[in-house]
């Protein structure tokens, strides 16, 4: 059990090292921390037009592009507006910039979601139906089409003095509204071998998979390359029944000691593998608080005094010398730390500086990431 104290305006807090010990690590499969070389996703993108929009569309003074789309979309309709093009000021059509992520082994037929995104000054694509609009791949060909009501999820209430929106609602997807007109030539199944990508490479998880698969291939099929690299000799199996064996197979994966920091949003996240070794820490916390009472002064009646005003200012300093200092008699293991700053009250801004300075210390065995 812990007891604390804390001193006026200064926070000391004594760590030892953590005995060693093995902490229960979950096993996962396989194919939730590695990805198969070959198999992937490939991303789509294209330019359409948004039409049927309430008066939310792009201004067409302002946006030419979608003036010109919409005159060449008419074109190709039959539809002649070229000599009336000054005349054409409609506000419910948008220009839009289409991605989506071509599956692997999506075949021609195959559907898949479709995100839309304003390119203009439109301010709400609700309601709006994306016209057929090609879907290009890195290499310029078109891989898919999409087509469909646009669905933003937002909602957007307004009114002379106030407005409020919630989500964007220049941003929109449309289910299922691209339709694979060509697929991505991959012949798994003739492979000769399966490479196992790690997501977060480490070594010792890289040989912990090596270990399971040649427990249930059999010894030496399979052999880590690096650390992010898992090679597995396929001889002639089939490339499809030994990814479908492989891939379910439990790996309990190890990570190194990290603390990451988002000093924007305050957030602190720190693994279990964090150590401390032994460090005393010292933190000024003063708060300073200013109150302004004005005090009135006001003259009799018929007394030709005039009412004046006299400043009052409160002054206030709280050190926080009610606290009391304590000691930490366990070893410092990130339980032990999270729970003794929180228990002395410590912020997350507080803990980051905290971090920051034990790390400079050289206190801190663990990589400190900061965003």
């Amino acid at each position: 059990m812990y007891k604390f104290l804390i001193s006026c305006a200064v926070l000391l807090l004594g760590l030892w090292m953590a005995p060693v010990f093995t902490p229960a690590f979950a096993q996962v499969r396989i194919k939730d921390i590695a990805d198969v070389d070959g198999i992937r996703t490939n991303q789509l993108v294209g330019y359409g037009l948004v039409v049927g929009l309430n008066g939310t569309g792009d201004k067409l003074d302002n946006a030419a592009f979608t003036r010109e789309s919409l005159i060449a979309m008419l074109e190709r309709l039959g539809v002649n507006t070229v000599d009336l093009a000054v005349k054409v000021q409609t506000k419910n059509v948008a220009a839009v910039m289409v991605t989506a992520n071509l599956p692997a082994f999506a075949h021609p037929g195959d559907h898949m979601d479709v995100t839309v995104s304003a390119l203009g000054d439109a301010k709400d694509l609700a309601g709006g139906t994306l016209l057929v609009t090609p879907l290009m791949g890195a290499d310029g060909n078109a891989y898919a089409v999409a087509q469909g009501a646009v669905s933003t999820a937002s909602i957007s209430a307004s009114g002379q003095g106030a407005s409020v929106t919630r989500n964007i609602p220049t941003q929109g997807k449309v289910p299922n509204g691209g339709s694979v007109e060509r697929e991505v030539t991959f012949r798994f199944n003739d492979e000769k071998r399966l490479r196992f990508s790690l997501r977060n490479p480490d070594l010792t998880t890289a040989m912990r998979m090596v270990q399971t698969i040649n427990q249930t291939l059999g010894p030496n099929q399979a052999e880590a390359l690096d650390p992010r690299t898992v090679d597995v000799q396929l001889g002639d199996r089939s490339a499809v029944q030994t990814l479908a064996a492989v891939e379910n197979l439990d790996v309990t994966p190890d990570s190194p000691a990290t603390v990451v920091i988002d000093e924007t949003s305050g957030t602190i996240v720190m693994g279990s593998n964090v150590r401390i070794s032994t460090v005393a820490i010292a933190q000024g916390n003063i708060t300073i608080k200013v109150t302004e009472t004005p005090q009135v002064s006001q003259p009799d009646a018929m007394s030709n005094g005039t009412t004046t005003v006299t400043p009052s200012t409160n002054i206030s300093i709280n050190d926080q010398s009610n606290h009391k200092m304590g000691v930490l008699t366990s070893g410092a293991t990130l339980r032990d730390l999270v729970t003794g700053l929180n228990a002395l009250g410590v912020g997350p801004r507080d803990l980051i500086s905290i971090l920051q300075a034990i790390k400079a210390e050289g206190a801190l065995q663990a990589n400190l990431v900061i965003r």
